[in-house]
């Protein structure tokens, strides 16, 4: 069958674990990657790593590498000969998302503005994306990098839980996106994801810690978790909110009001963010969406807030100066 051709089960018992749990979970094994496919010219063979296992990472090969792939697709060029290709424009990375850790679960929010250069190309992209039903993915660079490795990466998941009849944590996520990357870096390449998500204990099976989880990887392959992350051109004007009203104790509500205005001070500041914003909340039972708001409804809300503050205080200058 298709699918068992794609996970190898055809080649090995059906219950065989191919994958370890120590080689993504929360461990410091380490392994080489040997596997590579050229999506749409050839299928390289099946390489073996350590003790026997199939290391089959399915992402794009490096056009002019010899290390990391056993054939070339494309001809090497000569030692005189440039690599570099000089783009008819150039590329400018734009963009605010952020996420966060509160009592209530986790926050992830982004802006919909695409842009190219001084250009917008579109005002309504999806810059967070469900992998599944606990994790949700922000993603700031390239627009078609990001787009690429979110697919990547959504395929060795579901593929992961074939294999294993489990769900890969976050931080195993994480880890196996990093060792993904890492042959890429120094490349052009330039992806900023966010994981966002809620890890849920495992039956019968290694223990994974249970709760929020919070982890960036960036396109060299470096991984950080944290509380609270906020990646883009608009990032600093987004931390500046969020430094100033983020704690532990805010309601849904307050949380959710937060992270919109966060969003709406880095678009208002930001030519590179801006148009509307996405919202999701991830708990135990999963990840809910909100519904799409336009960031100009926020900057009028913004308006009446600050009609409403002076004329506050011109009423108690007024009434200090009668008494």
């Amino acid at each position: 069958m298709a699918l068992e051709d794609i996970c190898g089960f055809g080649e090995t018992l059906f219950n065989r674990k191919w994958f370890p749990a120590a080689y993504f979970e929360d461990t410091d094994t380490s392994y080489r990657t040997t596997d590579y496919y050229n999506f749409g010219l050839r299928r390289l063979e099946k390489s073996v790593g350590n003790n026997g296992t199939p290391l089959h990472f399915l992402i794009p090969a490096l056009p002019y590498s010899t290390t990391f792939n056993h054939r070339t697709s494309f001809p090497v060029p000569s030692a005189n000969h440039s690599v570099t290709v000089r783009r008819p424009f150039p590329l400018s990375h734009g963009t605010t998302t952020l996420g966060f850790i509160f009592q209530g679960g986790v926050i992830a929010a982004a802006d919909t503005r695409a842009s190219a250069g001084g250009l917008v190309a579109c005002p309504a992209v999806h810059k967070i994306t469900p992998l599944h039903s606990h994790l949700v993915v922000t993603s700031s660079g390239s627009g078609a990098d990001c787009m690429l490795w979110e697919r990547i990466l959504a395929r060795e998941i579901r593929l992961y839980q074939l294999r294993h009849r489990r769900r890969l944590s976050i931080r195993g996520t994480a880890k196996l996106l990093s060792f993904m990357l890492h042959p890429f870096k120094g490349t052009e390449v330039c992806v900023a994801l966010t994981l966002c998500g809620w890890d849920k204990e495992a039956d019968n099976t290694d223990c994974v810690q249970s709760g929020p989880k919070l982890i960036y990887v960036c396109s060299d392959g470096a991984r950080l978790q944290g509380d609270v992350f906020s990646v883009g051109s608009g990032s600093p004007y987004a931390y500046g909110v969020l430094d100033r009203e983020l704690r532990w104790t805010l309601s849904k509500d307050e949380a959710v009001s937060l992270a919109r205005e966060a969003v709406f001070r880095a678009t208002h500041r930001d030519a590179y963010s801006g148009n509307n914003v996405d919202l999701f909340h991830i708990t135990a039972q999963g990840w809910s969406q909100r519904k799409r708001e336009d960031l100009k409804e926020e900057y009028y809300r913004d308006m009446e807030r600050r009609a409403k503050r002076v004329e506050e205080r011109k009423r108690l200058t007024e009434l200090d100066a009668s008494r």
